[in-house]
């Protein structure tokens, strides 16, 4: 069974009281990760990976709130009821979804191997399974695999868990930060994956996270769903849902902190730093979105209460006639109105003001007299820029993370299957 280790990530820059890493989940003491060829995918690229904590760790995790959950879902969620996590599992190129009994036999059967290689309780064990819906597990393949895959943890094997969940990603997604809490270095560190089927609910695609920290169960899933609302909940690249959707965070306690509580001012610095960890892997996901050519923020602000800032911001983030309009620096402020107007939230035409960036398009729910169209299509031509729409209500205000829709995401998902 792989021993304690340290992290030797080094610094990457530092903002106020956080200072970046390079890596990902391995920057954090204590944690190691692997990730392996199966044979899952037809590809034979990475497809199985493995997150591993040296110590016995405080666990808790978010799932996608989808009526249709895969099996690796409904398992892990039998897991995490117990607070405590040591290892994290996961595959990519088969989803195990509506695969009946079968599908939750053998992901019960992978957590129960996988604790028998590092000697640890099946229930200790989480699990995640992403890629094409319908067909069962290739378990001969995964138990041939699982032994390489335990053997392959190391502190250097962040990346190769990182690029073994990917499906239709581009690239790998991993961050990590050491932040001071209570006067202490206290390291967090994630990977993640999920560029379509993303308008997540209480998660993402895949967000797996370490943490050294001392924290309490209880206390680790309030924060973690707090960070979660306020990253992965605002981020949209097709408004699909996935159904095996996953944040799970592992906390091992190396840091030998005082421990987290609520209220606390140690507690707030910790979740600062998550906050900070979610929101860079948000974007990171949607500037990889199938086909993405832009990463915008839709800013709402002038809401008359930050539930409809929230809601009218969602509602053009997710505009497919908006999303097309973005891919071809189109600034068709019409179709912004029209996805305004069809969202729960309350909004007065002859109030609404929008900006691209700092240039201003719309007056009182009007083209604005003298508007920079040139100065625009320029912003809008940028891989990521800002909307500001301002309701001209209230205080209320939020904000969503979108990507524009290209042909590219037409042709990836007309052929996902075959």
């Amino acid at each position: 069974m792989p021993g304690t280790t340290v992290s030797g990530a080094r610094p990457e820059s530092k903002s106020g009281d956080i200072e970046w890493l390079e890596g990902g989940v391995t920057a954090v003491p204590g944690i190691l990760a692997g990730g392996v060829a199966a044979g899952i995918k037809p590809s034979s690229k990475k497809d199985l990976a493995l997150v591993y904590s040296s110590a016995p760790a405080r666990a808790a995790a978010l799932f996608t709130s989808n009526r249709v959950k895969g099996a690796s879902v409904l398992v892990s969620m039998e897991h995490v009821r117990g607070g405590v996590g040591q290892a994290i599992v996961a595959s990519s190129g088969c989803a195990n979804v509506c695969t009946g009994e079968q599908g939750l036999r053998d992901a019960r059967e992978i957590t129960r191997l996988v604790g028998e290689l590092l000697r640890i309780p099946a229930k200790h064990v989480l699990i995640g399974a992403t890629g094409v819906i319908g067909p069962l597990l290739p378990m001969d393949k995964i138990r041939a695999a699982l032994p390489k895959l335990v053997k392959a943890l190391s502190p250097q094997g962040g990346r190769a868990a990182a690029e073994a969940i990917m499906t239709t990603d581009t690239r790998p997604k991993e961050a990590a930060l050491r932040v001071e809490v209570n006067g202490r270095p206290v390291t967090i560190g994630a990977i993640a994956k999920g560029v379509g089927m993303v308008e997540p609910h209480l998660a993402t695609m895949f967000c797996f996270i370490t943490t050294d920290a001392v924290i309490g169960t209880g206390v680790l899933g309030s924060v973690l769903r707090g960070s979660v609302d306020r990253s992965f909940n605002r981020i949209t690249v097709d408004g699909d849902q996935s159904t095996s959707d996953t944040v799970a965070v592992l906390a091992n306690g190396l840091a030998e902190n005082a421990p987290l509580e609520t209220g606390g001012r140690g507690l707030r610095q910790f979740a600062r730093g998550l906050d900070a960890l979610t929101a860079r892997l948000a974007r990171m996901l949607v500037s990889d979105g199938e086909g993405a050519t832009k990463l915008v923020t839709i800013a709402v602000r002038g809401a008359t209460t930050g539930k409809d800032a929230r809601l009218a911001a969602r509602s053009v983030a997710n505009s497919f006639l908006v999303k097309t309009a973005l891919n071809g620096q189109d600034p068709n402020w019409g179709r912004l109105m029209m996805a305004l107007g069809k969202s729960a939230a309350k909004v007065e035409p002859d109030r609404v003001g929008i900006l691209f960036e700092d240039e201003p398009l719309v007056e009182r729910g009007e083209v604005r007299e003298g508007a920079r169209l040139d100065r625009i299509r320029e912003i809008m031509g940028r891989s990521e820029y800002t909307i500001t729409i301002d309701l001209g209500l209230g205080r209320g205000e939020d904000r969503v993370w979108t990507c524009d829709l290209s042909e590219e995401y037409v042709r990836i998902n007309a052929k996902y299957t075959t």
